[in-house]
């Protein structure tokens, strides 16, 4: 246990047994125990292997390279279609961490073999992520921001794509692609 990460399992918390069972559960395993991110997170030779964290409606246990586990049971859960390598086993009770205690540990020495074999997660590159219509047009109607856009980094562009691609409305897409023209032609990211 480090005395760092205490302070995480002391708080009151909605989750407070369930997240102490987890606790318990992954140091069993032999793993180092951190504060990243403001939550615990578990490492194996310096590599992070899962973290836990607290929601309003679960608590989970997040396997950084998730996507790599064998998941022959089914209780991996990728949080959303655009997490490509992590994946969550999402808890809402003390009772079901105590049942799915060997499954549990089973992922977490998964997960370590993964690292032991330096396994990595392909990424897709940027090329394959959604390039909404709106913003093509945009691009085919402003050379300046064609440029701009292409001189950003990978993961730059990727999060103004991911950014534009998510309303369901073309006329939401448009507001978010106006408002973000000036910093694309800036040289700015999302969120710089």
């Amino acid at each position: 246990m480090n005395p760092k990460v205490d302070f995480y399992f002391d708080k009151t918390s909605k989750w407070q047994s369930e997240l102490e069972q987890l606790r318990r559960i992954v140091l069993d395993c032999q793993l180092t125990e951190e504060l990243k991110w403001g939550n615990p997170c578990y490492t194996f030779q310096g590599k992070n292997i899962v973290l836990i964290h607290d929601f309003k409606e679960y608590c989970a246990f997040l396997f950084f390279k998730g996507a790599l586990l064998s998941n022959a049971d089914g209780i991996l859960i990728q949080q959303s279609k655009n997490v490509q390598a992590a994946r969550q086993i999402r808890f809402t009770n003390v009772e079901e961490i105590m049942e799915m205690q060997t499954i549990l540990k089973a992922h977490i020495y998964e997960a370590i073999e993964v690292e032991k074999a330096g396994l990595e997660v392909k990424f897709k590159k940027t090329e394959e992520f959604l390039l909404v219509e709106e913003f093509q047009k945009k691009l085919n109607e402003l050379p300046e921001l064609k440029t701009a856009f292409e001189a950003l980094t990978p993961g730059r562009q990727r999060a103004y794509m991911l950014h534009f691609s998510s309303p369901k409305q073309s006329k939401t897409r448009e507001s978010r692609i106006e408002k973000c023209m000036p910093k694309i032609l800036d040289g700015k990211g999302l969120n710089d």
